[in-house]
């Protein structure tokens, strides 16, 4: 892949590659390598975190189709500056930012949750997994979203603790949804909400 062109990113954002598109491969081991390896390095390229958990779900079965969208990825990674910056001289605060793609997979029309935390300005936790069900609406996958990043924030603060540094003012968490917002923040739990009950209690709890 050295002579070929880069791309700007790692994957064609306007359609997401599917388990009955294309030819399958005949020998599907050169796929599924390059995919393993794809997901090492994961831990130091967040911006390929997502495209990667797509593709890695097809490694059972892909296609021509698979393996075009995983040398789109090596054409990214040869334009891109790669690995995190991690300041000296960062502030010791924890920020995070939560998001979910609603019915986001286009086979089982479950959400994807997507977070990454850092310190000060650096990046320090990262994911991007399927959610456990179907949901009927984008505030509550919005809001399992915002659970799961509470409680890796909450996990980090022990983990800040257990290394006997300070971590003294709140932690902020940024969510794009005024839905999840407005049930976090509300302290009237409604009807409509009872299904995400263990969820709320646990991202309310740490807003307290």
């Amino acid at each position: 892949m050295l002579a070929s062109a880069p791309v700007s990113t790692p994957m064609n954002f306007s359609k997401c590659a599917t388990a009955d598109q294309g030819v399958p491969l005949q020998d599907p081991t050169p796929f599924r390598r390059l995919v393993g390896k794809l997901i090492y390095l994961t831990n130091t390229r967040p911006d390929i975190t997502y495209v990667v958990h797509n593709l890695s779900q097809h490694v059972s079965s892909p296609t021509t189709v698979h393996q075009q969208a995983v040398f789109r990825i090596l054409r990214y990674l040869k334009q891109s500056s790669g690995g995190i910056f991690l300041a000296a001289n960062s502030e010791l605060k924890l920020n995070g930012f939560s998001d979910s793609d609603w019915v986001g997979c286009p086979e089982t029309r479950k959400s994807l949750t997507g977070y990454i935390i850092n310190l000060g300005r650096s990046p320090i936790a990262w994911r991007s997994k399927m959610q456990n069900t179907v949901l009927r609406s984008s505030s509550e996958a919005e809001y399992r979203a915002l659970a799961s990043t509470t409680c890796e924030l909450q996990w980090l603060l022990y983990l800040l603790e257990d290394l006997h540094a300070e971590h003294t003012q709140p932690v902020l968490l940024f969510c794009d949804n005024q839905s999840a917002s407005q049930i976090a923040l509300n302290p009237v739990f409604h009807e409509r909400m009872k299904h995400i009950e263990i969820d709320y209690h646990v991202v309310r709890e740490k807003v307290q």
